[in-house]
């Protein structure tokens, strides 16, 4: 008896193991700069079923806004402009209306975690909850009032079909039986773009209303089907609801047809057990956020839920049956044996998402890239800014090129190389009377000028946003095509190449020590203010004349594949170190602007300064990262952004992706070991040991790095990386 007492007493002081997904939050990013959503969504999932708190805003939710609109159930994580947010499921207490004003609610009590979201209605005593699979969402309304119960409550569902949380679009909608309704509505304009698309849906509940209308508009139709364009149209029925059964709401989504989001539902979520699709959703969380395991409580929310957030986009946009929509134009493609994917922010994620992918999730990123050169197949040039089959053609460069590139080199080999290869030179290889591409516009320019000069009435058919940041991401895309001819054995294009990707010099201005905008005579552009932020676009903070939204200071460095170049045109490490001090100590360098988030690795190519990497990358993670809903320091911008932190918490960064070489910081945590695909890696595992935070030397098996630089492909091997 004594000995089972003891037994007992040791037991219970043993901690239980907790769960990865304990750490994450997904209320993080989720204030007015952020734009991520709480939602349920499961990793690489095509639905998200999210609260809209924000109609307009980019995920439709911002933390703290009083009013629940409803659950959309597809959302971007972190973009900048608003699209999606379709298919919209809320309750209401007067159903003479089908304005959003008139059918929004006070909630409380909201929570949310990987795979679940809950809130409470309290005017209605209700507590609705969501959950989803990867094209299912599942809807829980339960009442949560005191016995004595009446029995004789009623539910007014609200099935907006017509908006989306960037326009009202319209779509159709239609009464199939009384448990049924299926439709399809219509979004688009993506930061003012004219890019449009059908989403399709199948809905199926646990019980039949008692009751129900189509509206469109304002007016009730008294119909079992409607559709319209650019009008707003749905449903309210009336359903029981006890505390014994609540309404329970399955919706399958599809890109393709209404068929196939029925299947998608029932393949998917065949049964009515809320509770198993939940857990279900957390378990496919946790095997992958299980890839990498960091040691020691402190800042393990930070991580994990950017490795969260890291993992949404781009989303599975194929159905169970393989369908999909084709890029560009009307059908539809079906793959047998793999996934395709949508949302391809890529002047974004080429630099931290896709390399971050390719060490840790190769076989996700191989599915990606094969996507991408379908694209090219469909709608002839590689994706852009790809948004549910359509180009929306924002942002600048030639963002697709470095991400097929940087997979290739770094050993994800199971792509047509040689189709990727001519997709990249397709837009590059210009007869003298071609017209480039919009994914190129002012390419002619470049080649004529060696540099896209400033002057806004080039003959070109594409404006170009910045030409002095454009010009800088084409040299950096043209050392991506380089990169890839060498592989391949392409000597003449190699070459050619690579010289083009140093016409970068020609913007440098010596005198100043900035990239500069110049004219097609060869001036420099004036007056010149190395901090102006407007004057590229017609909006505020478009960009200072000749840049992206950002400034001179924002892109002076951004030669990623030739730092020893430019700091040989600063004229060497001391004037390009002091210069990058000054960045940094008068506020010009902002972690949530693409082109600049490298630049605290650039010190550690400065002989006698590559401590102060590791100085200031340890700075950004702990002020400018949180654990509360502002705990972003600007868009996500689908990952990017905390893709960041998790490289610069492993202790190592891509500072120029389509190299096998990554430069080394400083890790978060005392241990962390990242768990390798074997498919592609022939390492097990990589060990990442902190000994001391003021290291003085850094060993990987024990062999001493002391060029702050390491190789893919040695880490990939696996082994312990030693920080003493």
């Amino acid at each position: 008896m004594i000995k089972f007492f003891l037994l007992l007493v040791i037991t219970l002081q043993i901690p239980l193991a907790q769960s990865l997904t304990d750490y994450v939050n997904p209320f993080i990013g989720t204030s007015k700069d952020g734009n991520t959503f709480p939602g349920a969504v499961v990793p690489w999932g095509m639905v998200s079923v999210s609260p809209h708190n924000s109609p307009g805003s980019p995920s439709g939710y911002i933390y703290g806004e009083k009013f629940f609109y409803g659950f959309g159930h597809n959302h971007l994580s972190g973009t900048g402009c608003s699209d999606l947010g379709s298919v919209i499921l809320t309750i209401t207490k007067d159903d003479s209306s089908f304005n959003p004003d008139l059918y929004k609610n006070i909630y409380t009590n909201e929570s949310s975690e990987p795979g679940y979201y809950s809130l409470t209605l309290p005017e209605y005593d209700i507590k609705a909850e969501v959950t989803a699979s990867e094209r299912t969402g599942y809807t829980k309304f339960s009442s949560t009032k005191k016995l004595p119960y009446d029995y004789s409550q009623r539910i007014n569902l609200v099935i907006d079909a017509g908006r989306s949380l960037s326009l009202t679009g319209g779509g159709s909608i239609k009464i199939i039986s009384q448990n049924e309704i299926a439709g399809s509505n219509i979004s688009g304009g993506f930061c003012g773009e004219d890019n449009r698309q059908t989403l399709y849906f199948y809905m199926r509940f646990n019980k039949n209303f008692s009751s129900g209308k189509l509206w469109k508009n304002e007016s009730a139709i008294n119909e079992k089907e409607i559709s319209a364009k650019d009008t707003a149209l749905g449903a309210m029925l009336v359903f029981p609801l006890s505390p014994e059964t609540p309404l329970l709401i399955k919706v399958g989504i599809s890109y393709v047809s209404i068929e196939n989001a029925k299947e998608n539902l029932e393949k998917e979520i065949p049964h009515w057990d809320f509770n198993k699709v939940r857990n279900e959703a957390k378990s496919k969380w946790e095997k992958v956020l299980s890839r990498i395991i960091v040691e020691g409580e402190e800042d393990k929310i930070k991580f994990y839920t950017a490795l969260y957030h890291s993992l949404i986009h781009p989303n599975i946009i194929n159905d169970v049956n393989g369908e999909y929509p084709l890029m560009g134009r009307n059908g539809k493609g079906k793959y047998d044996d793999r996934d395709r994917y949508s949302v391809f922010s890529l002047w974004d994620t080429y630099r931290t998402l896709h390399p971050f992918l390719t060490l840790i999730y190769p076989e996700r990123q191989s599915e990606m890239i094969k996507s991408m050169i379908d694209m090219y197949e469909e709608n002839g040039f590689l994706p852009k800014w790809e948004l549910a089959g359509n180009e929306t053609y924002m942002m600048v460069g030639d963002p697709a090129v470095p991400v097929i590139a940087d997979s290739y080199i770094k050993g994800i080999k199971d792509f047509n190389i040689q189709k990727a290869f001519e997709a990249m030179l397709k837009p590059v290889m210009l007869n003298e009377n071609e017209d480039a591409p919009p994914v190129r516009a002012g390419y002619h320019q470049l080649l004529k000028y060696k540099y896209i000069p400033f002057e806004q009435d080039m003959n070109d058919d594409w404006w170009v946003w910045g030409p002095v940041s454009t010009t800088l991401e084409y040299c950096f895309s043209d050392f991506a095509i380089s990169q890839v001819a060498k592989e391949l054995g392409e000597g003449k294009i190699h070459k050619e190449f690579y010289e083009r990707s140093l016409y970068y010099k020609n913007l440098f201005d010596t005198t100043t020590l900035f990239m500069r905008p110049k004219l097609k005579n060869g001036q420099w552009l004036t007056p010149f203010d190395s901090l102006a932020t407007e004057g590229s676009g017609y909006w505020k903070g478009s960009g200072g004349p000749g840049y992206v939204e950002g400034n001179a200071w924002h892109y002076t460095w951004f030669v990623p594949h030739d730092i020893q170049g430019l700091i040989n045109l600063f004229g060497g490490e001391e004037r390009f170190s002091t210069k990058l001090l000054r960045a940094f100590a008068e506020n010009h360098f902002t972690i949530n602007n693409e082109p600049d988030i490298s630049y605290p690795y650039l010190f550690t190519f400065i002989k006698g300064k590559e401590r102060l990497t590791a100085e200031y990358v340890s700075s950004i993670m702990k002020n400018e990262f949180g654990t509360g809903p502002d705990g972003l320091p600007g868009n996500d911008d689908c990952g990017t952004i905390s893709a960041w932190f998790i490289f610069s918490a492993l202790g190592f960064y891509p500072v120029t992706p389509s190299t096998d070489f990554y430069r080394i910081g400083i890790p978060l945590f005392d241990r962390i070991t990242i768990h390798l695909n074997d498919e592609y890696y022939s390492g097990k595992t990589i060990k990442i040991i902190e000994d001391d935070a003021l290291f003085s030397k850094i060993f990987f098996n024990e062999k001493e790095i002391k060029d702050y630089s390491i190789k893919h492909s040695d880490l990939v091997k696996g082994g312990e990386l030693i920080f003493k």
